[in-house]
């Protein structure tokens, strides 16, 4: 399936806050000594939770729009994964990792 351009610009503007690169074809999105990013389109946030499983560290689903946001909030109940919006900022903090 071809990269949408919402999840392109929200996976390297999530990169750059991290000061790391985007890693487009290498599983979760944004990946730092501390965070995993999987970034995710309305409808695909089901499938970033499973890639995100077996992280240990602190694991976020990026929505690239307030659907996906919404999507993520409801899938990641009771988890320890956290949610971002797209432009980074943390609705729901991650309870797993350091």
């Amino acid at each position: 399936m071809a990269e949408s351009r919402s999840h392109k610009a929200t996976a390297n503007r999530i990169a750059k806050k991290y000061r790391t690169e985007y890693q487009a074809q290498e599983g979760v999105d944004v990946v730092t000594k501390n965070v995993a990013v999987e970034v995710e389109t309305p409808g695909g946030v089901a499938d970033g939770i499973r890639q995100l499983q077996g992280h240990r560290k602190r694991a976020y689903i990026a929505g690239t729009n307030q659907t996906a946001v919404e999507e993520a909030l409801e899938l990641t109940e009771g988890t320890t994964i956290g949610v971002m919006d797209n432009q980074g900022r943390i609705v729901k903090r991650s309870t797993r990792g350091s």
